[in-house]
């Protein structure tokens, strides 16, 4: 009898995502679940400002307007069970709408909502105890500007949902990767001691969960990576050892290969052998990853250390407010003007609030593109001559009414100021709250989670570890040996791109950077280059403002790679960040044109 195989697609890897993704899934079959994850830290926010609006919303409506009103029949018809955190702050109401698509269809599903996650009623508790930000320690927030607070769940909810009969599991806040592990859970039957098998699941969830980054999407090598406007949406096939294939639907664009897999592996990771989830603390340093055929790759040896007992728990708050323009400005020196003229609409501002006793901008931010200005001190000083910028000008205050007057003076320069202001004739600038996001740990004992479905309650309890995880169970893989040459006259200079994949991400006000040697012989001289301190240099101007910046690198001898975790480096994060890469989309990008020196017989 053939071994069990589960085949789960990942169809969404964001609020936003392409609508494409779910039907190509089906249309490629064989499928048992489809997993969509559509909560960045961040989308909290609007999701719960919404739903303080019209307390029928708070969910996500791409999935239910799109994804599920557009596929429900299909899905009906081939069995594939759909598990998604599309509840975002109101599964309840994303489950009646869902119901009032399918009853329109003359369909039905049972369809369960986890919750437990929301502990909005807990903040002022939270704030009397004054309890720290887990990264930065920082003070809790006014609790009249909190937002969302949610903790986030593992896999054991969905998995209890999944065993009550649910066809549809509709989550709030769970880590993106238990969208992925319920399922496994459910259909392995994994104990809460499986740690290994537990690991190797969330990381089968952590491959998929963000779409299309699995099978070529974001792949540092873009040109080997056909048909973008098809690609292909992940699939993987998991077994009850916890390996697993990553795949795609035949015929579709995009490329599984095992740089390509590795990548999205490290991929918003921090410490390789300290990834703590609800459920598990994963340990990926002694990773295989293989070519399994054309287009398939194999995933197999992750570790395990039980869980920590706590949650993470993420607040969303209103922390002022933010404007942001942009002035377009051509012709010779169009960039030293267009910085002139920044500062100058700047310093008029000031002036004027300083005229109706109000306090100065608190932050303000002038990035010239079309001089990479996001590269700091890397930039290439030829483009400081570039006759065409746009100068992205960005302030905060903690009053609305004081960013009326930078909205009012902003178009005035047009007149006035540098010649070659061309103005902006798309939409004028707004002004809107600064989501930020505040993290700490919450004991796992106190948060409560239920399944509801078919008017049944079902209770889960979070899983108290009999032995919780702690550093000393780690040991830490060995630094290889120091690259040995033929020689100093035999090295060659070369970029890391050259010599190296990477990809970045960010995870609140830090980003990581992971590096993939192409070829195992190569990594010495990767490692030798990239110390901490030699990151740190390079990208000294993400660290500005911070209080205490810093790089820990870790090692991957499983991948031949290293993990660079660059703390304190995004100006607050995500929503919370004036700069033009708050997600650290592009920071692996800047890091591969750093040069290295490697043997001239490995450079070729």
């Amino acid at each position: 009898m053939m071994a069990k195989i589960v085949r789960i697609g990942g169809a969404g890897g964001f609020l936003g995502d392409s609508s494409v993704a779910a039907p190509q899934l089906l249309a490629g079959g064989g499928l048992d679940y489809m997993i969509l994850d559509y909560l960045a830290e961040a989308t909290m926010a609007p999701l719960g400002q919404l739903k303080r609006a019209r307390p029928d919303q708070g969910y996500a409506r791409d999935f239910t307007e799109w994804v599920w009103k557009d596929n429900l029949r299909e899905f009906k018809a081939q069995g594939v069970r759909v598990v998604t955190n599309a509840g975002g702050v109101n599964p309840a109401a994303c489950r009646a709408r869902m119901e009032e698509i399918a009853a329109e269809a003359g369909v039905s599903f049972r369809i369960a909502i986890v919750t437990g996650d929301d502990l909005l009623d807990r903040v002022p508790a939270f704030a009397a105890e004054g309890t720290p930000e887990m990264f930065a320690g920082t003070r809790f927030p006014d609790p009249s500007k909190v937002w969302t607070a949610n903790a986030y769940l593992g896999g054991g909810p969905i998995a209890a949902a999944l065993a009550a009969g649910a066809d549809v599991v509709i989550t709030g806040r769970v880590v993106d990767s238990a969208l992925t592990l319920g399922p496994l859970i459910h259909e392995f039957g994994w104990s809460a001691d499986d740690h290994d098998r537990l690991s190797a699941g969330s990381l089968a969830g952590h491959v998929i969960e963000c779409g299309a980054q699995a099978t070529g999407g974001l792949f540092t090598d873009w040109e080997k990576v056909p048909d973008w406007a098809h690609i292909g949406y992940p699939v993987i096939e998991c077994h009850a050892d916890g390996d697993f294939v990553v795949t795609k639907p035949a015929g579709t664009g995009g490329l599984v290969s095992v740089a390509a897999v590795s990548e999205q592996i490290l991929y918003e990771v921090g410490d390789p052998q300290g990834y703590a989830l609800p459920d598990v603390v994963c340990d990926f340093t002694q990773l295989r990853v293989t070519q399994d055929g054309e287009h398939r790759v194999r995933v197999s040896n992750a570790k395990g250390y039980p869980p920590s007992g706590n949650l993470k728990t993420c607040v969303t708050y209103e922390n002022g407010f933010r404007f942001i323009g942009i002035m377009p400005v051509v012709g010779r020196d169009a960039a030293r003007k267009a910085a002139a003229q920044a500062q100058a609409v700047i310093t008029r501002v000031n002036e004027m609030l300083r005229d109706r006793n109000l306090p100065p901008l608190r932050d303000t931010r002038v990035e010239l593109l079309g001089t990479e200005a996001s590269y700091g001190a890397q930039a290439n000083p030829a483009l400081a001559a570039t006759r065409e910028v746009i100068a992205r000008i960005g302030a905060e205050h903690d009053d609305e009414a004081a960013l009326g007057i930078m909205m009012r003076e902003f178009d005035s320069p047009t007149t006035s100021m540098s010649v070659g202001s061309t103005g902006w004739f798309g939409a004028r600038p707004t002004i809107s709250p600064v989501s930020q996001v505040f993290s700490f740990l919450v004991d796992g004992g106190s948060v409560d989670a239920s399944v509801a479905i078919g008017g049944e309650t079902i209770a889960v309890i979070n899983p108290a570890p009999a032995t919780p995880f702690a550093d000393a169970m780690v040991e830490r893989p060995s630094v290889g040996e120091a690259p040995v040459g033929d020689g100093d006259d035999d090295l060659v200079e070369v970029a890391l791109i050259d010599v190296a994949w990477a990809r970045s991400g960010d995870k609140g006000d830090a980003f990581n950077v992971g590096v993939i040697a192409r070829r195992p012989d190569l990594l010495p001289w990767i490692r030798a280059a990239l110390t901490e301190e030699a990151v740190k240099a390079f990208f000294a101007h993400e660290f500005e403002g911070a209080a205490h910046p810093e790089v820990r690198r870790y090692e991957l001898p499983g991948m031949n790679a290293i993990n660079l975790h660059c703390i304190q480096s995004l100006g607050g994060g995500q929503f919370a960040s004036l700069r033009l890469d708050p997600l650290a989309k592009g920071k692996g990008q800047q890091l591969l044109d750093m040069k290295l020196k490697v043997p001239r017989r490995l450079a070729a």
